[in-house]
């Protein structure tokens, strides 16, 4: 979670907030609130698709030899629970979503740290396959800022504090405030189809 912890203040720093998106909570909001322009905050989305042959499958250890393109590599299917349909010439579909929302929203609850899987798996009606996703959510407070200066100081769900300095490119640095919590939502999804060549 530390390392969760690095990589958000770092994105955090280096995004231009105002310009990318803004969030606001869509309940409990009041008129004088929804006058107010909303906290920074911005979403980003990479999506990488690929495809690869299943050279060999390995049934009591549990693995797929896969090759892309020339190059191999053994996967870990441990968790397949029909690996036993996979055969050699299989082709494997690989869809990667990775989703990154950052934004400041008035505080909540205390600095936190959560993380969250689901496995849903095809229906035996399909090839074998399934949705792998995995949410991590990391919420620290605003102790301290200093507008001239461009520093922000955030309690980390550990309980330290530390004191960023954040890029000129941030626009709308000036609405966030004292008291405030900086919230990071990472989502990592992976689909995974086979399908006879």
């Amino acid at each position: 979670m530390k390392k969760l912890f690095v990589a958000f203040i770092a994105v955090m720093m280096a995004i231009t907030l105002a310009s990318c998106a803004t969030t606001q909570s869509a309940d409990k909001t009041t008129g004088s609130e929804m006058a107010q322009p909303p906290k920074p905050g911005v979403v980003a989305v990479e999506v990488t698709e690929w495809t690869a042959t299943v050279k060999s499958v390995d049934y009591a250890k549990k693995t797929v030899v896969l090759d892309r393109d020339g190059k191999t590599a053994t996967v870990d299917a441990s968790y397949a629970k029909r690996l036993d349909e996979i055969k050699p010439g299989d082709v494997v579909k690989v869809a990667h979503v990775e989703e990154l929302a950052i934004y400041v929203r008035k505080a909540e609850q205390g600095p936190m740290a959560t993380e969250a899987r689901t496995v849903e798996l095809a229906p035996k009606t399909q090839g074998p396959g399934g949705i792998i996703t995995e949410t991590k959510q990391v919420v620290a407070n605003v102790e301290a800022i200093d507008y001239t200066q461009r520093t922000i100081t955030l309690q980390r769900p550990d309980g330290s504090v530390k004191t960023f300095k954040v890029s000129d490119a941030v626009e709308k640095f000036d609405q966030i405030k004292k008291g405030d919590q900086v919230v990071l939502e990472y989502t990592d999804a992976i689909a995974i189809s086979v399908e006879k060549p």
